[in-house]
């Protein structure tokens, strides 16, 4: 082993021999570091040493990207030269460590710090970021239990407004559809809804809709709720944000509303709402009160629902999934115009308008249909029946107040309240209707029949008799 003293110009002329691959030359100053040079030339400062008797030899780098010895300014170690590095890992070998390995466990040290730093990173920006995310999240875990409206009702709640305002009579300022009404809180971080943000929020919404603020509050706090049973949120939720009394104090006092048909102006009500342009709306308003189903109960049922044959009809509801009611003699009766009619084609000059790429006719699956509604089906039937109430000088009444009114006017015929509570799809409420009572579908039609010729007698409406059942009939648009 060939040992001098390593300078820059030694460095330079150095070549290794033709006969060899490579050529070390010691350095006398540090122990254990050399200059290889290749065969091809390429040269690099090694170290070389013992440990348990084993040789070690690990390649410092180019000799172009080190210097002999390091380099200080204003007392710190700018660049570290090739002697102080051998002398460095001597050190570890003289305490009986390999290099390597400790060289390893450094970078597996800085590794584990790097990826604590950006985890650590990434759960700040977590935390800091705005609730919409966790929102998002709970409606993709939710929405396949929810029906349509729950649905609706979280999109409302969270919009982000900003669009041009196309139907209505409703304006605001600037033209512009608002925010929703939990988009102020969703704009923060999880961990900054507390209660006297939320507290704050409420008031300033229950101000402008109170109503809506309180679903909207409702909505808050059954996802607050979700979020708490989240390993990942909740860390960040604050359950009282929802539960303390100062929040609660600030909701809108639930009133009780009594909107009902009387007995005395069921004449009037019939009269006009018969008199509606639409088939479809007048058939849908009768249904609703001759049914005591709920409006979107009925707006959603479809012809598989119907059975003509049975005289019954199967209703989708939030209660118990599905029920199925007597289809009573008027009621058929207007479900099998509405037939008659969903099954006749229009000629082809209306089918033609729609344009020549859409010449094929299939009859709608919805009973109440609508060929002008995106989904299909009736979407809006109160602004029809608020016509037909205010030509029949009648007070307000709302959509519910009919499914009200059936259970009302159902006494008057002195029906069981459980029967009554069965057909309009409403959950036991005693010991004996959850347990003891199972009514069959000919004993409810009993006295569904009842009540709906209670109803058109007071109307001055004759009821069809069951034993007239007619098939149904072909009806020509012109």
């Amino acid at each position: 082993m060939e040992r001098v003293r390593l300078t820059l110009e030694r460095i330079a002329d150095i070549t290794c021999p033709a006969e060899k691959r490579q050529f070390f030359l010691w350095d006398t100053e540090a122990p254990g570091l050399a200059v290889r040079v290749t065969a091809t030339g390429a040269k690099s400062f090694i170290f070389e040493s013992k440990l348990n008797r084993q040789t070690i030899r690990i390649t410092l780098g180019d000799v172009r990207a080190w210097v002999l010895k390091s380099v200080w300014k204003d007392g710190k170690e700018i660049q570290r030269g090739a002697r102080e590095e051998a002398g460095r890992l001597k050190t570890l070998i003289d305490q009986g460590k390999d290099p390597r390995q400790v060289a390893a466990d450094e970078m597996e040290a800085v590794q584990a710090k790097r990826h604590e730093q950006a985890a650590a990173k990434l759960e700040a920006e977590r935390i800091d970021a705005p609730a919409l995310a966790a929102w998002s999240a709970y409606i993709e875990a939710r929405h396949l239990k929810w029906g349509e409206l729950t649905r609706r009702d979280h999109e409302r709640a969270s919009k982000e407004g900003g669009e041009v305002i196309k139907r209505g009579r409703k304006t605001s300022s600037d033209g512009l559809t608002q925010p929703g009404a939990l988009r102020p809180l969703l704009r923060l971080p999880l961990v900054q809804i507390n209660a006297e943000r939320v507290q704050a929020w409420l008031a300033d919404e229950v101000a402008k809709r109170p109503t809506h603020a309180a679903l909207a509050f409702r909505l808050l706090r059954a996802f607050l709720n979700w979020c708490a049973d989240r390993p990942e949120y909740a860390g960040q939720v604050q359950l009282s944000a929802c539960a303390s009394k100062t929040v609660r104090g600030e909701l809108p006092k639930k009133g009780t509303k009594d909107d009902c048909l009387q007995r005395e102006q069921l004449l009037l009500w019939f009269e006009h709402v018969r008199k509606l342009p639409n088939p479809v709306h007048a058939a849908y308003l009768q249904s609703a009160l001759l049914t005591g189903a709920r409006r979107e109960e009925l707006g959603g049922l479809r012809w598989d629902d119907v059975d003509f044959q049975w005289c019954s009809l199967t209703i989708r509801d939030k209660v118990e999934g599905q029920r199925v009611i007597p289809l009573t003699p008027y009621v058929l009766a207007l479900l099998r115009d509405l037939k008659a009619r969903n099954d006749t084609p229009p000629p082809q000059r209306l089918r033609q308008k729609a344009g020549e790429s859409a010449p094929n006719w299939e009859p709608s699956p919805w009973v109440f249909s609508s060929a002008s509604a995106a989904s299909g089906r009736l979407q809006e039937p109160r602004i029809a029946h608020n016509k037909a109430i205010a030509a029949a000088g009648l007070p307000a009444l709302t959509i519910h107040g009919l499914r009200r009114s059936f259970g009302t006017l159902a006494e008057w015929v002195e029906c069981p309240t459980g029967v009554s509570a069965q057909i309009m799809g409403h959950k036991p409420s005693a010991i004996a209707e959850k347990h003891y009572r199972r009514r069959p579908l000919d004993l409810l039609r009993m006295w569904h029949t009842r009540i709906e010729a209670w109803i058109l007698e007071q109307a001055g409406i004759e009821q069809p008799s069951e034993e007239a059942k007619l098939g149904l009939r072909f009806i020509a648009i012109a």
